[in-house]
């Protein structure tokens, strides 16, 4: 089969959040013409490539799956188990995808091997956007934390301010410096996880809050805020080429969405027991700043987004390096390029007046589309046209379990953009 021609901006989507120490760090930014026989055969271990898959499943959600509980209800405890059951089977259809075609590197790939140059610029737009939005919510988790430590020193929006000058440098540093310090992000959400719950059993707040069985209104936030804590499928690609054994993939995804779902469900399950109906979008605002415990949960808020940020939009930069250098040459300088895109996120973030309404809407848009639903898309396009796979899909029950999966997808995206939207302008 006559594999899809690639340009250079396929390493603009492969993000060294995640990337293997193991792995030479200029294959982050490699292309098809230099790609080493090591780096295509890939040298991960499975351990280290589950740590990779927790890192990337593990981040600020967990702050917000208590609200998303309190939101819909105890009964949306189980959406959180339909979102992580059907994210999971994606991830999986990712992995088939790459199956067909080995020359399959990044999740933009999938989406030109299964429809051509707008399926590629399709998968890009949404993934970039939803970086894009997720490291403007970093600045706002700084600020609003920032604000609850000091809150006699300044505003939320001061503090995203001074945030901002201090993650300026680190987007100019070399991406291998900050690969490392990103590492700590599944450290850091057990952290946060075992210091809510102390402060829960320990230091007063006690496990009292009763809670609503069902809110029918909030229902859409839930599915929302669920859906954007399960948004790693533009990195797997990556992490499966770097797998030294490929076919234990699929266990890696297993072990993977299973530790970080019992990990988001317990932190939903104590955090509506401790706070209740009134639990904040972020649980750490909650949290009683005279504990040590509650300080410790803070702090690591704190400082884990401030190592992500510069990794979380280096795709972005990459991309508009390109095209700039493409239509002015290298009159515009790097650094110019990279301190207007931070000054565009702390822009906006300073518009948007809640990190739980931006993250329920890059859940709701962005993050079910590009975990959910064109995943599925993909799928059934490459299967149904390259040979064997159409005759094992059909039109069977694996083909209704993927339809059923995109109408869910396609739903959250409608309903609860449309209820992300109301709540943004309605705080705003």
């Amino acid at each position: 089969m006559e594999a899809p021609a690639r340009g250079d901006e396929e390493s603009s989507y492969i993000i060294p959040l995640l990337h293997n120490i193991d792995i030479k760090q200029q294959s982050i930014y490699r292309s098809n013409d230099s790609q080493t026989d090591e780096e295509e055969e890939g040298n991960t271990s499975f351990f280290k490539t589950c740590f990779n898959g927790l890192n990337a499943l593990s981040g600020v959600g967990i702050l917000s799956v208590p609200y998303a509980l309190a939101s819909g209800g105890w009964l949306t405890l189980g959406l959180l188990f339909i979102v992580a059951s059907s994210t999971f089977y994606t991830a999986l259809l990712i992995k088939r995808c790459m199956d067909i075609d080995p020359s399959i590197r990044t999740y933009p790939d999938i989406g030109e091997l299964a429809f051509g140059k707008k399926g590629r610029w399709v998968v890009s737009i949404f993934m970039n956007i939803e970086l894009y939005l997720v490291a403007t919510g970093f600045l706002i988790l700084e600020g609003d934390n920032l604000h609850k430590l000091l809150p006699n020193v300044g505003s939320s929006q001061m503090f995203i301010i001074a945030v901002s000058v201090i993650i300026l440098p680190t987007v100019w540093l070399n991406m291998s410096i900050m690969s490392y310090i990103s590492a700590g992000g599944v450290i850091a959400s057990a952290v946060i996880l075992f210091s809510v719950i102390w402060v829960g059993a320990f230091d007063g707040i006690g496990f009292r809050n009763n809670g609503v069985l069902l809110n029918w209104n909030g229902i859409s936030t839930s599915l929302s805020l669920y859906a954007f804590c399960y948004c790693a499928h533009p990195v797997f690609p990556t992490l499966y080429s770097s797998m030294r054994d490929k076919n234990q993939f699929s266990k890696v995804l297993l072990v993977c969405f299973s530790l970080c779902t019992i990990c988001y469900a317990s932190m939903a399950v104590f955090g509506y027991l401790m706070f209740g109906s009134g639990v904040e979008s972020q649980i750490t605002l909650n949290l009683p700043t005279d504990k040590i415990s509650s300080m410790v949960a803070i702090y690591t808020t704190l400082v884990n987004p401030i190592s992500k940020y510069a990794l979380m939009v280096t795709p972005i930069m990459n991309a508009m390096e390109r095209r700039v250098q493409d239509l002015y040459g290298k009159k515009v300088s790097r650094v110019m390029i990279r301190s207007g895109l931070v000054i565009s996120t702390v822009g906006v973030a300073l518009l948007v007046p809640s990190f739980g309404d931006l993250m329920t809407l890059v859940g709701a848009f962005l993050s079910s589309s590009a975990s959910i639903v064109l995943p599925c898309l993909c799928y059934l396009k490459i299967s149904g046209g390259y040979g064997r796979r159409r005759i094992r899909t059909g039109v069977g029950f694996e083909t209704v379990i993927i339809v059923g999966i995109v109408i869910m997808g396609i739903c959250i995206a409608f309903v609860g953009s449309y209820v992300a939207i109301q709540q943004l302008l309605f705080h705003m």
